[in-house]
This record gives structure tokens, C-alpha cells and sequence, in this order.
């Protein structure tokens, strides 16, 4: 193979293992997740307190703009 063809391969192989621990990262996120532990989680929080409980814990946020949209290329 030439080297151009295998910096290809290499590089395809890079971003599948990025996406995938990207993925195992959300996913520890959200099965750790106290709303995942409430009876009607869809319900909004009916104290403060339990507002405070429910988001104690690490926030998913969205890329930056200069990164949307470049997942795939």
C-alpha cells in the first residue's frame, strides 16, 4: 500500500475509535444520570431541593460551532 492509502486507513480507524468513546462517554453520562433513578422522570422537579439533585450532576453540552456539522468528514 502506499503511504497516502494507509494515512487514509489510519485515519478512518482514528475517527471510528473517537466516535466510539465518545458514545461510551455520553452514555456513563446518562446512565449515571439521577433523573434515570425517579419514578416519572418526564415530570419537572417538585422542590427545589430536588431540582438541585437533579442537576448535581455533569451537564451534556453541545460542540462549539466551529465543530458542528464536521462529525463524518
Amino acid at each position: 500500500m502506499k503511504t497516502a492509502q494507509l494515512r487514509r486507513l489510519f485515519g478512518k480507524v482514528a475517527a471510528v475509535v473517537s466516535e466510539m468513546n465518545e458514545a461510551q462517554r455520553r452514555m456513563v453520562i446518562l446512565r449515571s444520570s439521577p433523573d434515570r433513578y425517579v419514578l416519572n422522570p418526564n415530570e419537572g422537579p417538585r422542590t427545589y431541593n430536588e431540582f438541585l439533585a437533579r442537576t448535581s450532576g455533569p451537564l451534556l453540552h453541545e460542540p462549539p460551532a466551529s465543530h458542528r456539522g464536521t462529525e463524518g468528514q
